[in-house]
């Protein structure tokens, strides 16, 4: 049987990387899909460049954004360091999407018809790793009783199976939506198309991180989906990061304002 060994070597480094470890703020930021990054026992998984560049393999600007929101709100940031189509941390491990065997017109050839040994190598080697770190840092935030809000930062491609998508910024949800009705309702006829459970929601299977540490820990939450072709470069990654941050405090504002 393949042990997490055979997936991460020590040239690779740890699965997870925590950025402001000791931040006192009230957000915990998670970025699932932040690098492209394949381990190096890994190869290519067969796909060529111009797909292993692309939004099947992370999820591009969302870290930048991430990292930014981190440093102006003074909050811890866990982020994946590695690609998504090794593991998906934000999925199951019953989930055909954690190995994802398609994505959008690519076919992945190093992921079919995986043998339970490598998809459990996978597992434990990057989802459980990344997973037990998020929970630790729920579990001392709770002990010490510090207010938390879980948010997950993703962006997502502009065209999708030949399908243009108008929304700007996707506002997701699972069954607890007080976060994001406070941002949806700050956010209207703002800089950004803003819209609720756009252009994915909970039935897509999105909101897996959301389920397993904001919901039964009562902790407010929130998945941001900012579209990919408005992070381009720094200077479209610092205007979405403003515009959240500006967003996060009105969000904030209204919330202690109906409490």
């Amino acid at each position: 049987m393949l042990s997490r060994t055979d997936i991460l070597t020590v040239e690779d480094g740890e699965p997870v990387a925590v950025d402001n470890p000791d931040g006192a703020g009230r957000f915990l930021f998670i970025c699932e899909h932040a690098s492209r990054l394949m381990p190096r026992n890994a190869g290519n998984l067969g796909l060529g460049p111009e797909a292993l560049a692309s939004h099947i393999a992370w999820d591009p600007g969302a870290l930048a954004v991430a990292s930014q929101l981190s440093s102006e709100f003074d909050s811890v940031l866990i982020s994946q360091r590695f690609s998504r189509l090794i593991y998906d941390c934000n999925r199951p491990p019953e989930s055909p999407s954690a190995m994802p065997e398609a994505s959008e017109i690519y076919e992945i050839p190093g992921n079919k018809n995986l043998a339970p040994a490598e998809r459990y190598a996978r597992t434990a080697a990057l989802y459980i790793p990344f997973h037990d770190r998020i929970a630790q840092e729920v579990a001392a935030r709770k002990a010490r009783r510090q207010d938390t809000i879980v948010v997950t930062v993703h962006s997502f491609t502009p065209v999708y199976l030949g399908k243009q998508r108008d929304v700007e910024v996707g506002i997701l949800h699972d069954e607890d939506s007080r976060f994001a009705d406070a941002l949806l309702d700050v956010g209207k006829g703002g800089q950004y198309r803003l819209e609720r459970n756009d252009p994915y929601g909970p039935d897509d299977g999105v909101t897996h991180s959301l389920r397993l540490h904001a919901l039964p820990n009562g902790l407010m939450n929130v998945m941001i989906e900012v579209r990919n072709d408005l992070l381009a470069d720094e200077a479209g990654q610092g205007q979405v990061s403003a515009y959240l941050t500006s967003l996060f405090c009105d969000g904030l504002s209204r919330l202690g304002a109906a409490s």
